[in-house]
């Protein structure tokens, strides 16, 4: 497994997580289990302390006696673990068990009558004091605290074996973790492999687009994927198309030209023809190889401010007719295309508009447009006050050099480019006079 892949994260990640999980785990298990041990073991002290607190007697002089045999055999044995002792109110000790000879006696805590105090002493002992008030028959009265002790080795010993048990069975089950977490890692990263075979079937030409049953949330990737491929293959299509074009085209005007060397002089008119008709050739394959066609894979681009910069330019590329540029187009209209798409089209036919207008060109952005049973996001209008073009050359003015007035200045391609652009694109465009301003009218839909 690479480092760079998202499955190596993933499982470190969620690797790192567990281990800081289990890490608190065994640290608040520990330490429960750790606290009921020592409430089990004041449990067990207590019931030492009342089994001391049978035996003793109270003497009618005062004194208090202990039997020889003791209730529990290991207060007898000497270093059994289990001590007692018992000092009075003055901390004074009065009586130690056998098991308890030659140890140091630390003194018991200041203890109200019938109060207990669990604590964990020095030398490593669990101690459990008990203060008692003694009263005995004849009426002497005594205040006594009892001391149960033992070593704190068996809490110890009961918590390292429950550490050791509970770190095997972590560890045992954050292994298992792990396993089952790659094995869900490689089931949800799945469909994120297979979309790669696709695009590599792609890359080697067994598939022409991603079509497989891919998983919701990649459906969107591969819907753009698929637009990204269909559009740059379109683009290369069309370079090809244009190579093609472009030598299929200039064949008749070089043979022309090569008939027409050995006799320049005559064939002067011809010649210069030959030239702007090669011109008008490799212009309009340029241009139509360079348009891009691309939608939804560029970022948002906002037609309102296109429309603005075109109308700047052109007013000052047109300013001895002064025209009247009557906008009306939101603030913000953003659309998925690419920007030299944009200006291509706009440009062109705004230029139409201005070349042909009398004094007023008319422009119109609507969003979320609908044309027949499809909806648009888009839809530019076009129109001018100029005497517009007859509704039955309107086909003709989309092919390539036709031209609506020959005595124009002009290559007759630019109506051309604009109608397969927006073809590309999904889009459409129609034509017809404008009903406000008499001229022509375009209307651009743009998907």
């Amino acid at each position: 497994m690479q480092v760079k892949s998202l499955s190596f994260r993933l499982l470190v990640s969620a690797g790192l997580v567990l281990a800081a999980f289990f890490a608190l785990a065994s640290v608040v298990l520990e330490q429960g289990f750790r606290e009921s041990a020592e409430q089990a073991l004041k449990e067990k002290l207590q019931v030492y302390v009342y089994s001391l607190l049978s035996a003793a007697e109270l003497k009618n002089s005062g004194d208090l006696s202990m039997p020889a045999n003791l209730p529990e055999p290991q207060f007898a044995t000497p270093g059994s673990g289990l001590y007692g002792f018992i000092h009075s109110a003055k901390k004074n000790l009065l009586w130690r068990s056998p098991s308890a000879i030659g140890l140091n006696v630390t003194p018991p805590p200041e203890l109200i009558a019938g109060n207990s105090a669990f604590l964990l002493a020095e030398h490593g002992r669990y101690a459990l004091h008990y203060a008692v008030i003694w009263k005995n028959v004849v009426g002497v009265e005594r205040e006594y605290i009892f001391t149960v002790t033992e070593d704190a080795q068996f809490v110890s010993n009961q918590v390292e074996r429950f550490r050791k048990t509970l770190r095997v069975w972590l560890l045992a089950l954050g292994l298992v973790l792990i396993f089952i977490q790659l094995a869900l890692l490689r089931w949800s990263i799945k469909p994120l492999r297979i979309i790669v075979k696709d695009l590599e079937a792609i890359e080697k030409g067994r598939k022409t687009h991603l079509d497989g049953d891919y998983a919701t949330e990649l459906e969107g990737l591969a819907g753009t994927l698929n637009a990204f491929i269909n559009s740059e293959r379109a683009h290369l299509e069309r370079y090809r198309n244009a190579l093609a074009d472009l030598a299929h085209s200039l064949k008749t005007p070089l043979s022309i030209l090569r008939g027409c060397a050995e006799s320049f002089s005559v064939n002067k008119e011809t010649v210069k023809e030959q030239i702007v008709r090669m011109d008008e050739i490799v212009e309009y394959q340029l241009q139509r190889a360079a348009a891009k066609g691309e939608h939804k894979t560029a970022g948002a681009v906002d037609l309102s401010l296109i429309i603005k910069k075109i109308c700047a330019s052109l007013g000052k590329v047109y300013i001895d007719k002064n025209i009247n540029f009557d906008r009306a187009v939101p603030e913000q209209s953003l659309i998925y295309y690419d920007e030299g798409d944009l200006y291509e089209i706009a440009g062109n036919l705004m230029d139409n508009a201005c070349k042909w207008c009398r004094s007023t060109v008319k422009l119109t952005i609507s969003l979320n447009a609908r044309k027949g049973r499809r909806n648009f996001a888009l839809l530019l209008e076009i129109e001018d006050d100029g005497p517009g073009i007859p509704a039955g050359k309107l086909a003709e003015i989309l092919k390539r050099g036709v031209r609506a007035d020959e005595n124009i200045h002009g290559h007759g391609i630019g109506m051309a480019v604009v109608y397969e652009l927006i073809g590309l694109l999904g889009g459409l465009l129609e034509g017809k006079k404008s009903e406000t301003l008499g001229g022509m009218k375009w209307s651009v839909y743009l998907a």
